[in-house]
């Protein structure tokens, strides 16, 4: 069984705005994420982004947006030699109902540990919110709770995730 890193995406991949990323064109990577990613992959992990994206189902954005700034970021971590085993989102807002995928749930993260072979309990989950480590810790994995638009490389080196 493999070993996943499950990376938030606002604020630990993109820069967190203090509202929804509705457009490609605020969707900001920060410094040093695909060098970031990179040193994961050859470390062993396989690295899939987890993210609430509830501002679809408040008609902020739509899954077509969604899927141009993910692509954008696929096609920027494949410029430098590095990729993302997968995206998996949650497009449901609380207030529209209750879900089973929207993080602190572990549906997610439970998913990608499926889809991609992976073990929970060798696996991490890095956050910039609570919601992210409750999420980790539900499906068994450990949690990593980090400073909004943190150097994520700087957090795999002080949590022994990278050589």
């Amino acid at each position: 069984m493999k070993k996943a890193l499950f990376l938030d995406r606002d604020g630990v991949i993109n820069r967190e705005r203090g509202a929804h990323t509705v457009r490609l064109a605020d969707f900001e990577i920060l410094p040093n994420v695909p060098e970031a990613i990179k040193a994961a992959n050859a470390s062993g992990w396989t690295v899939i982004i987890i993210t609430n994206q509830s501002g679809i189902d408040l008609d902020l954005y739509d899954h077509t947006e969604l899927d141009r700034m993910h692509s954008y970021l696929h096609d920027m971590l494949h410029e430098h030699g590095t990729r993302v085993a997968d995206i998996l989102y949650c497009p449901h807002h609380p207030t529209k109902g209750r879900c089973l995928c929207r993080k602190p749930g572990a549906l997610l993260l439970q998913r990608g540990a499926a889809r991609h072979g992976a073990d929970l309990t060798a696996s991490v989950m890095i956050g910039d919110r609570d919601r992210d480590v409750e999420a980790a810790h539900a499906a068994g994995a450990r949690g990593i709770l980090v400073e909004p638009n943190a150097s994520l490389m700087d957090c795999l080196r002080t949590n022994g995730l990278i050589a």
